[in-house]
């Protein structure tokens, strides 16, 4: 799938074409002296973005209830406290 590039001075220029393709589900590609700078998509794909970033990340929590348990049970270690003149 090739993109449509547009310079950005000729993104300034012709603003709305570049937004009409993006709704049309065409990304537009806006170059800064001839180097990709940055992509205008619909705000329907941004959205779906969004959605798939936030499913492929587990929260906080979902990460801690998916540890692996030990059943409760672990080896403690024989530390002696010192003395401590008070």
């Amino acid at each position: 799938m090739s993109l449509a590039q547009w310079s950005l001075q000729n993104a300034k220029n012709k603003f709305s074409a570049v937004v009409e393709a993006a709704k049309q589900g065409k990304p537009q590609v806006v170059t800064e002296r001839g180097v990709p700078a940055v992509v205008v998509i619909s705000f329907e794909d941004f959205a779906k973005f969004r959605h798939a970033e936030k499913m492929a990340v587990p929260s906080f929590n979902e990460h801690l209830l998916n540890m692996p348990t030990d059943e409760g049970e672990f080896e403690r270690s024989e530390v002696f406290l010192r003395e401590v003149a008070l």
